[in-house]
């Protein structure tokens, strides 16, 4: 599994991207660092404390592997380049360079993990095991180097508190030569009787010598003569008095096996499948929706919390990321949805929001890297985790999600990088938009000022569209349209040079008794859903809701509106994609916190029906009013009286506190909202169109138009929209 894992020794040893990897049952693990290529503590026994907000809901936390390790490293490279082990990033955060240090990935081979990275372009495969049991349980790691143009040194292991000495093998008497078929290196004191640390070493090269020439620190060398290698350490940690039985069975070692021939696909380790049935909805509106019911009752307790999807190009197969870790595939969406099977075919990843299929291939937003998924041997499981990449800067607050995953026409990936809460910024990713090459080697920051937008959307014309949740710094609920380079008001999201003075304003400001936490947008690509055809569909994570935003532009600046669609989903709703054959719209999502929804998790289909809509579609905004277009005619009597007619408006302020009281349009120093009077009232000649003259219009962050008419046939229309006004026409 995959998280911001700490160790207890030594101080601050915290993987921000650790993958713990169990060795056995009997609490044996490995905790490896995709940063810094470094295995940051083993333990012959461990457990974890199950603490951050997606295990057990807490805030500011974030798990601990518990235990005494039988090795530890220090917070810095595992491997050295040019010699030197000094980090040269300029932040403790995010991946060394990748001329000296680029992961690729991890591959699983039935119980067996295969970690894969390159050094100083040298290609390495690394695996681990437990040997021994009892007192005399190690940890085996073993190192498949390719052929290196350089000399390579291998960090093994650090003790602050420990000096570093070779002692021979049969001995135990300290020695000089780094031999190191002949020598085991300590960290310790074995003639004191202490707990100390040995480490054994048998390689495919006679070339292979110990280094423990910097107090504390027992490195291998691993010279590029040798190359082609493989080295096989083991670790172990127990009583000084009995390091002699080590160093008697570490003369048995044996160099591992050749660990490229676990890279092919192993034996399937979830082979079950779980049938479920849909649900269809009720069809008494414009909109219907069924669920498809997830595996929530299956054999490995995998908590189901859908936090992505897409479909593969058969049409009636998805895959779906949950906020746990895992990757399921379900057969039977496109159809009546009475056969549902679903498979379990990845697990372990890092919080993973967002996910895309390409030419039916997988790749899923992970808060520490982009993951593309391979099955290598046609089982239908995943046995290789591309690192598409790992540029993601990440540390261990629990609030830093990677939220969404799209694609524009040129095949770029884009997904939003959260900030730190309530926590000033740390690394240039925190409150991000973020876009990555179409092929993965490269990501750049397109805007920044974000406290926590759920998703990216992407429009037809290739505008790229973000929401954000009020707190400090962003006064209320926003739904943006991006400008590249552009601010979005969160001044604990990373910047350089002067703090900004002003913040690029958003599309429409939502309040939060309307959407009180707002995620992700999409766009109808094949006009499937007639008058809404071409307009934006916003999701509600707070309130699993949808809300149609009407957009409206003048000059260069863009405002707009929102309107419910008639749809209450049990659930957080976060993620959408319109099916590519039958167009109608699949949706799925989650509750941590914050939500009104009551169920952890759901992923539903809605079906336009044949009923009306009866609600605004477009919003403009006029010298001196608002016009508002319906997809019906309006009754002329009671759409032109005053009374069925109600505005108001106000302001936010910008600050560091959380959130923003309403204060007056007409005296910004008075708490509340303006009545807005309307002066007059225009229907156009179809009866669809109404223009409201108000009174006094200028620019406002929020207002809200409520009507309570009735259609031309006579049905009743009573419902809001909420708008923003940036900029009135001349």
């Amino acid at each position: 599994m995959t998280h911001s894992f700490q160790a207890a020794q030594p101080g601050g040893n915290i993987a921000y991207k650790g993958i713990k990897i169990r060795l056995g049952e009997n609490g044996a693990a490995v905790l490896f660092d995709t940063d810094l290529l470094r295995p940051a503590a083993a333990w012959t026994q461990s457990d974890l404390d199950w603490r951050n907000v997606i295990y057990d809901g807490s805030h500011n936390t974030h798990p601990r592997v518990l235990g005494q390790p039988v090795f530890a490293n220090a917070v810095q490279p595992g491997w050295a380049h040019d010699r030197s082990f000094a980090d040269p990033r300029a932040l403790p955060y995010g991946p060394l360079p990748h001329a000296w240090a680029d992961w690729k990935g991890l591959y699983l081979h039935g119980q067996q993990v295969v970690l894969s990275y390159r050094v100083s372009g040298a290609d390495v495969l690394e695996s681990y095991a437990i040997s021994g049991e009892g007192e005399s349980a190690a940890i085996a790691r073993h190192v498949q180097v390719g052929k290196s143009a350089t000399d390579l040194i291998l960090q093994i292991a650090f003790d602050e508190a420990a000096a570093a000495q070779l002692v021979d093998r049969e001995t135990l008497k300290p020695v000089d030569s780094p031999d190191s078929a002949k020598a085991v290196a300590v960290l310790g004191a074995p003639q004191d009787a202490a707990a100390v640390t040995a480490l054994a070493c048998v390689s495919s090269s006679a070339l292979v010598a110990w280094d423990v020439s910097e107090p504390h620190h027992v490195r291998l060398r691993i010279p590029a003569a040798a190359t082609p290698a493989r080295v096989t350490i083991a670790s172990w940690r127990g009583d000084g008095e009995k390091l002699g039985a080590f160093a008697s069975a570490a003369g048995k070692l044996t160099p591992a096996a050749d660990l490229s021939a676990l890279t092919h696909g192993g034996p399937a380790r979830w082979p079950t499948t779980i049938v479920t049935q849909g649900k269809p909805g009720q069809q008494d509106g414009p909109f219907a929706y069924d669920e498809l019911t997830l595996p929530r009752d299956n054999p490995w307790h995998s908590w189901i919390r859908p936090g992505g999807f897409d479909f593969f190009s058969s049409g009636d197969r998805a895959a779906v990321c949950t906020w746990s870790g895992d990757v399921w595939t379900v057969d039977g969406v496109a159809g009546d949805l009475s056969k549902l099977v679903w498979r379990r075919i990845a697990t372990g990843m890092f919080q993973p929001l967002g996910l895309k299929i390409i030419n039916d291939q997988i790749y899923v937003s992970c808060r520490d890297q982009i993951t593309r998924l391979h099955d290598l041997n046609g089982d239908g499981e995943t046995d290789f985790y591309e690192s598409f990449n790992h540029d993601h800067q990440v540390t261990e607050h629990f609030h830093e999600f990677a939220m969404g995953l799209e694609i524009d026409a040129a095949g770029n990936f884009y997904y939003a990088k959260s900030a730190r809460h309530a926590r000033t910024p740390l690394v240039p990713h925190h409150g991000t938009l973020i876009k990555v090459a179409p092929d993965g080697s490269t990501s750049e920051i397109v805007c920044n000022g974000f406290r926590a937008s759920n998703g990216v959307g992407i429009g037809p014309h290739g505008e790229l569209a973000t929401s954000d949740q009020e707190g400090h710094w962003t006064p209320a609920n926003r739904l943006n349209l991006i400008r590249p380079g552009g601010f979005y008001g969160n001044m604990w999201s990373f910047h350089q040079g002067e703090p900004p003075k002003e913040f690029e304003p958003p599309l429409v400001w939502l309040p939060k008794d309307v959407d009180r936490s707002p995620a992700g947008q999409l766009w109808d690509p094949a006009n499937n859903w007639g008058p809404l055809a071409g307009t934006m569909v916003h999701t509600s994570y707070g309130t699993g809701r949808l809300w149609s935003v009407m957009i409206d532009q003048v000059d260069d600046v863009v405002q707009g509106a929102v309107v419910r669609l008639p749809l209450q989903f049990p659930t957080g709703i976060m993620r959408g994609r319109f099916h590519p054959g039958s167009g109608d719209l699949y949706l799925c999502g989650l509750v941590g916190w914050s939500s009104s929804a009551p169920i952890d998790g759901g992923f539903y289909r809605v079906r336009r029906t044949d009923k009306p809509l009866r609600m605004p579609i477009a919003m403009h905004v006029k010298p001196g009013g608002v016009e508002l277009t319906f997809t019906e005619p309006l009754d002329k009597k009671s759409a032109g009286d005053y009374q069925n007619w109600s505005v108001q408006q106000w302001n936010y302020l910008w600050s560091a506190n959380y959130g923003s009281p309403e204060f007056s349009v007409a005296d910004p120093r008075k708490k509340g909202k303006d009545d807005v009077e309307v002066l007059d009232i225009h229907l156009s000649e179809d009866g669809k169109t109404v223009l409201l003259e108000l009174e006094d219009l200028k620019p406002v962050m929020q207002m809200r138009i409520r009507w309570a008419i009735a259609t031309a046939d006579g049905e009743p229309l009573e419902d809001s929209v909420w708008l923003t006004i940036n900029r009135i026409p001349k």
